[in-house]
């Protein structure tokens, strides 16, 4: 137990070093815009093939198991539309990215520990901990929720093709069903939560990361670790946004 709270010490301790004033403003700018595109641009294509796919398998399943002559057909779309954005789009997204994002994170940066790249740019004078976690943290907070956006997009023209390809349903009806009682607000809560889970995922990973030890070897369960914690984390806020945001 005082192993954990040590653990949550050290992280929120390494987080005020994280959120210190910067030096240089333009150098992190420039880092800024590197990590969006190593950690954001670059999961695109991931992102993309698993949404297309989720939709498509929401909706077969659902038009297989909604077979009663008294279920609306539309409800197929607007169950799928509801799924992609309260959830998957957000939760899940999270939860890939983290197995991708976090644990690259963790292996960069521990790797940059075990080399003593880290202890060069303290005895430069650079914090270490703000210039190479800040503008990785900026990047994943400002990108990912547009990944979540392009989720949902996808994920719905995924069981829109199922629909028109396989004629499981009638495309008009899930069309019907997407913008069957269609709120905003369910999209922002999405992109609250998708933002929360890139601070954690970013963080969390860096943190194990900037801590690792020893050889190659801990760089790997450094980033395993990682991958883990941020999973976990991710659930345990998932619940709690959830209760604060939609009740």
């Amino acid at each position: 137990m005082l192993k954990i709270f040590e653990l949550i010490g050290r992280y929120f301790i390494l987080m005020g070093k994280v959120f210190s004033r910067p030096e240089k403003v333009s150098i992190y700018r420039r880092r800024v815009m590197y990590e969006m595109e190593a950690l954001g641009f670059d999961s695109i294509g991931l992102t993309t093939i698993i949404s297309v796919f989720i939709g498509a398998a929401i909706t077969l399943q659902m038009s297989i198991s909604l077979e009663s002559p008294f279920i609306p057909q539309y409800l197929i779309g607007y169950a799928t539309r509801e799924t992609m954005t309260l959830e998957f789009s957000s939760t899940v997204v999270a939860l890939i990215l983290a197995g991708k994002v976090g644990s690259n994170i963790a292996s960069e940066i521990g790797t940059m520990r075990i080399t003593e790249q880290i202890d060069a740019l303290e005895i430069m004078g650079i914090n270490s901990a703000s210039y190479l976690i800040l503008p990785k943290i900026i990047a994943t907070v400002f990108f990912f929720p547009f990944l979540t956006l392009l989720s949902i997009m996808i994920g719905t023209i995924g069981g829109y093709a199922i629909a028109a390809l396989t004629g499981i349903m009638i495309p008009a009806d899930y069309i019907e069903g997407l913008l069957y009682d269609f709120r905003v607000w369910s999209v922002a809560y999405s992109l609250i939560k998708i933002a929360v889970f890139a601070y954690i995922i970013t963080s969390v990973s860096a943190f194990c990361g900037y801590y690792a030890k020893g050889n190659s070897l801990e760089v790997g369960k450094a980033s395993t670790r990682a991958v883990v914690v941020s999973s976990i984390v991710i659930m345990i806020f998932n619940l709690i946004l959830t209760q604060l945001l939609l009740t």
